[in-house]
């Protein structure tokens, strides 16, 4: 068998570095930072790239795909309902129709699938880095994010003096899931108001959620589950299909809201 290449661990280190430092200072500022890469938050970023608009993702897990890598009670079957079958269809990702509009699909495998159409699409991913604020240029516009790495918010209070830095965009796209973190802090400060989620009813709360993705605020979007938890709607349980339209949404949304400009970038 062939030898490894002869390279020391400074080599190693400087080319991490290097790479990482170069992406990271090229998207200091960006057309559009998603916040969240579940789901919703990868087709509406993937959607964007793929008009040759400049894309982040921000995720606060060192992995992507949130709760897509897994279906309801651990069991890593996802379900969708049509027409979500068309966006599963565009991504390649293998489904089964086992009733007249219910498809199933792996776990492991969408997830897989999304991440990669999303990367090949021109999304640059910032993982492990958490949504700290909202940058307010005259408290009237989201004009961009706070972030800090997510370890620190796991440290002992005494030794979390680490501060954050913030990143430009024209547009914030809030795809936190329930949590609904954007929104949440522009919630605290008086300046939207956020109902939470009801309980659960698919039937209705997929064609919700996709209806009342939208702009919540000057420079911000709401889409997937922050968007339930935003407007009140019903949680959809274990079932994707909202999760794939809301974000293809939040992409046509997004676009509508950039300087035209700015779309030549």
């Amino acid at each position: 068998m062939e030898k490894f290449s002869k390279i020391s661990e400074n080599q190693i280190t400087r080319a991490i570095l290097n790479d990482f430092q170069s992406n990271f200072k090229d998207f200091l500022s960006s057309q559009v930072i998603v916040i969240g890469g579940g789901p919703s938050g990868l087709v509406a970023a993937r959607e964007l790239a793929k008009e040759g608009i400049k894309v982040l993702i921000v995720e606060s897990n060192n992995y992507l795909g949130g709760g897509f890598w897994i279906g309801g009670f651990l069991m890593n079957t996802l379900t969708f309902r049509s027409p979500a079958q068309e966006i599963l269809q565009e991504v390649g990702i293998p489904h089964q129709e086992i009733e007249p509009g219910l498809f199933i699909a792996n776990g492991p495998h969408a997830c897989a699938k999304l991440i990669v159409a999303a990367a090949e699409a021109g999304v640059k991913f910032l993982n492990m880095a958490k949504f700290d604020d909202v940058v307010l240029p005259q408290g009237n516009r989201v004009g961009g994010v706070v972030i800090n790495w997510s370890p620190v918010s796991a440290l002992p209070r005494q030794i979390t003096c680490v501060d954050p830095i913030a990143i430009e965009t024209s547009v914030v796209i809030d795809a936190t899931g329930h949590d609904a973190v954007v929104a949440s802090s522009l919630a605290k400060r008086g300046l939207l108001k956020i109902k939470g989620f009801s309980g659960m009813h698919v039937e209705s709360s997929e064609d919700l959620v996709v209806e009342h993705t939208q702009e919540v605020y000057p420079g911000l979007v709401v889409c997937g589950m922050s968007t339930a938890q935003v407007f009140g709607l019903p949680r959809m349980g274990p079932t994707f299909g909202g999760m794939l339209l809301s974000g293809k949404k939040a992409a046509e949304v997004t676009k509508n809201l950039l300087p035209k400009e700015t779309l030549a970038i």
